[in-house]
């Protein structure tokens, strides 16, 4: 994900589970952090932590989600001290089940209550399901809407539609599953997907870079804060928000309860709900923040107020636990494939 940004930091194993060093001089202190951002795009994050607490040195872990869940489980004598996740049913699951801490953080009692679960996990961003297009391929725009979408199809190249593989993507399940909930013929619009030869992929960038090219002409259900900023540096990648309604998934924080250093994860957690880390994740990252003390164009507040009802925030809540149930998530996973394949 914004493969041209260079980590500018010392390298501790190579992997897609990057583990990458935020040195302080002189330590006094180590903190990790279990986190499906990528350690490039955190770099801004952490330099700016590290200014208000400094001698902390940040080890920054790198993961896909399942293995944040995963590796928290496996590590119940000391695990990270802070976990920042893309994948909000499985971080809420971390909670339900005991594996985090209750933190008393300044702003607990402002954040949004569907934003935080019994002071355990918080919502930190404020991430919409974007399509994304090749600009070349729609002089007139493309689909706007999930039934517009679905007539496209119809008459579609075929191979030319991407979207997540539910499969191996957290976050591509969550979206999915909230179109079960928001659209009553999500069905037949994968069903159409399959017969158009959709090809699926684990990340957003996978189908962004594809489509930017013109490899694929639409990307469905993309991550829109990775795809934001790059439609504003590559001419031939568009961005749509569905007229219909729009999906908004967040990071959520938490500290585990098995953290090594739960002071630092609590310290990490309330620099990211201040004003000055919500800013940073808009203004530099461009995850929009939850936070209503960030007017700018890139918060919860601004595009309630431009979208209004078509709007469809996941609360932070147990209610996201359906989502995991195994025997649910197999069928859903069986039918996925039988129409994809």
């Amino acid at each position: 994900m914004f493969r041209w940004l260079v980590p500018l930091f010392v390298a501790l194993a190579p992997a897609r589970a990057e583990v990458v060093l935020f040195p302080a001089s002189p330590e006094t202190a180590r903190m990790t952090i279990y986190s499906t951002l990528d350690a490039p795009l955190a770099r801004p994050l952490i330099e700016a932590f590290q200014g208000q607490n400094p001698g902390v040195t940040v080890v920054y872990d790198e993961l896909l989600a399942g293995e944040i869940y995963d590796r928290v489980l496996a590590e119940p004598e000391g695990t990270a001290d802070f976990i920042f996740s893309s994948a909000m049913d499985l971080t809420v699951k971390l909670a339900n089940d005991g594996q985090a801490l209750a933190v008393d953080v300044p702003l607990e009692g402002d954040w949004p209550r569907w934003a935080n679960w019994r002071d355990m996990a918080f919502a930190l961003t404020f991430e919409p399901a974007v399509i994304v297009y090749h600009r070349p391929s729609f002089p007139d725009g493309p689909p706007d809407t999930r039934a517009a979408l679905m007539g496209w199809l119809e008459t579609a190249p075929r191979g030319k539609i991407g979207t997540y593989d539910i499969a191996r993507s957290a976050v591509g399940y969550l979206f999915f599953s909230r179109d079960q909930e928001h659209f009553a013929d999500i069905w037949p619009l994968v069903e159409a997907m399959g017969r158009a030869g959709v090809r699926v992929f684990p990340t957003s960038q996978d189908v962004i870079d594809r489509v930017e090219r013109g490899e694929l002409l639409l990307g469905y259900n993309i991550l829109g804060s990775y795809a934001t900023d790059q439609a504003a540096r590559r001419p031939d990648l568009g961005i749509v928000l569905p007229r219909d309604y729009v999906v908004v998934a967040s990071r959520v924080g938490l500290v585990p309860k098995a953290a090594r250093a739960p002071d630092l994860g609590q310290a990490m957690l309330a620099f990211l709900m201040g004003r000055e880390g919500q800013t940073l994740l808009a203004e530099k990252l461009r995850l929009p923040a939850v936070s209503l003390e960030v007017s700018g164009r890139d918060s919860a507040g601004a595009m309630a107020r431009e979208l209004g009802p078509r709007l469809r925030p996941v609360p932070v809540s147990p209610g996201l636990l359906a989502y995991l149930d195994p025997a649910n998530r197999a069928r859903v996973l069986a039918r996925w494939k039988a129409a994809v394949e």
